[in-house]
């Protein structure tokens, strides 16, 4: 067998070979086709193969594809800054652009602590975040993040940032009922900031839908009014990590508009390019800027490719493909019938715990039982067991935690924005199939046994 150079997640597994991609279908080497139940890694919401973002990355590069931002700006980037800002909450944001969303989250966290050192606070330098999240791989993003299979690698290197309380209604960490929590969890921020002190945190990172860290975790109605306060109330920026929400995918441009609240800074990724290019931007408000326009004039942070207008261009494209094929409502309505299909599924699969989220962004956790929310022991790899059945069977979806501790199971659908309703009656079909064959081998021996 000829050994192969690519490292890939897992060093002996066999990936196929993707020969192309059409719509919501991806194509191996062999002619099979798979439904991108996942858009990836939630990335790809116009589908493969969009023609009019193909010819905007030709035209582009017949001009140019690189140039370097400490020499030269270009109409590209400064057109994507402008529409962002103008698509934003509030619309007066500057943009600064990186490759990923790691990169993003981290960039936030800089200017954040970058700005009340301008202000004159150097003490102002931790950001906190919540105990169920994701921000990124990054060490910086990392320690932002409330993973725990993530960061237990690399717990050493890490600050110790997650101390918030998830708004997690399906297991509620601090044990309220739905409905009558009087949005304890969102108070919880306060009890952190009181315990650690305002004048040590610069911001809070938070999730709108909290994704990989929990699955689709939709917070309760009001949650992020009462997050915005307390931010404003103890002088701490709110950053949103829109990486995953941002861009179409929960029926709103951006998550925060769910809410009406206009965040500090915003970390955006995935959905921006649609997955045609890396690129990702950190948003910052006006008033963040400011001490650091009056002051050094300089954000301390930079990365060869950011602002190339190869990627500005792309990602311009797809701004606008979404616009002109209303992209934002078709997620919204596409997603109330996917979540109705799923809920009805459920209804049959008793493995199925909890089904959640919002629009295009939408996630199943398994339990062992219902009754009890008991989460299946780690050593079963249920997640991993239906991730693979649906794979064999032409379906993509996508992994993500589960449980207050993080070793739950957990998938997330997301599929391309430009899905049509039979595509998705057909995922629904097949993830169905998936999920029985998995509990089936769920046997009693088979539970002891772990």
């Amino acid at each position: 067998m000829k050994r192969e150079h690519v490292i890939k997640p897992v060093l002996d597994h066999h990936y196929p070979t993707i020969q192309y991609g059409k719509g919501v279908y991806l194509y191996d080497e062999l002619g099979k086709a798979y439904i991108d139940g996942c858009s990836g890694a939630v990335t790809a919401g116009l589908g493969h193969g969009v023609q009019e973002i193909i010819d905007a990355m030709m035209e582009q590069a017949n001009k140019v594809s690189f140039v370097y931002r400490s020499q030269f700006t270009s109409e590209p980037a400064e057109q994507l800054a402008e529409k962002l800002s103008d698509l934003a909450p509030g619309n007066d944001y500057w943009t600064f652009f990186v490759n990923s969303g790691s990169e993003a989250t981290e960039t936030a966290m800089k200017i954040a602590i970058q700005h009340w050192q301008e202000k004159g606070r150097p003490g102002k330098n931790k950001v906190i975040s919540r105990r169920m999240s994701y921000h990124g791989i990054t060490l910086g993003a990392l320690s932002m993040s409330g993973h725990v299979l993530r960061r237990r690698r690399f717990i050493p290197l890490l600050e110790d940032f997650p101390v918030v309380m998830p708004p997690y209604c399906y297991r509620c960490p601090l044990g309220k009922a739905v409905g009558n929590c009087q949005l304890a969890c969102a108070d919880d921020l306060a009890t952190a900031i009181k315990r650690i002190g305002a004048e040590h945190i610069a911001a809070f990172i938070a999730e709108p839908i909290i994704g990989a860290a929990g699955g689709a975790i939709v917070p309760p109605e009001g949650y992020y009014k009462r997050i915005k306060a307390i931010c404003e109330q103890f002088d701490i920026l709110f950053i949103a990590d829109e990486v995953m929400t941002g861009i179409a995918r929960t029926g709103a441009m951006f998550g925060m508009q769910h809410d009406e609240v206009e965040p500090d800074l915003m970390a955006l990724g995935k959905g921006m390019s649609a997955g045609y290019t890396p690129m990702a931007a950190t948003l910052v408000k006006d008033h963040v800027m400011e001490p650091i326009l009056k002051g050094t004039k300089s954000i301390m942070s930079g990365h060869t490719y950011s602002a190339n207008p190869q990627s500005a261009a792309i990602s311009l494209a797809v701004l606008t493909y979404i616009d002109k094929h209303q992209l934002v409502s078709a997620a919204a309505n596409k997603g109330s019938h996917l979540l109705n299909a799923l809920r009805l599924l459920a209804d049959g699969i008793e493995i199925i715990g909890d089904v959640r989220g919002k629009g295009l962004l939408l996630a199943i956790e398994f339990v062992a039982d219902r009754t009890t929310k008991q989460p299946f022991a780690p050593g079963l790899g249920v997640t991993s067991r239906i991730i693979e059945n649906a794979f064999q069977k032409g379906l993509l979806v996508y992994p993500a935690a589960g449980a207050i501790d993080g070793e739950g199971d957990a998938i997330i659908i997301a599929p391309p924005l430009i899905i049509s309703e039979e595509e998705m009656d057909q995922l629904v079909g097949i993830l169905a199939e998936s999920i029985r064959e998995v509990m089936a081998e769920l046997t009693p021996s088979t539970l002891e046994e772990i």
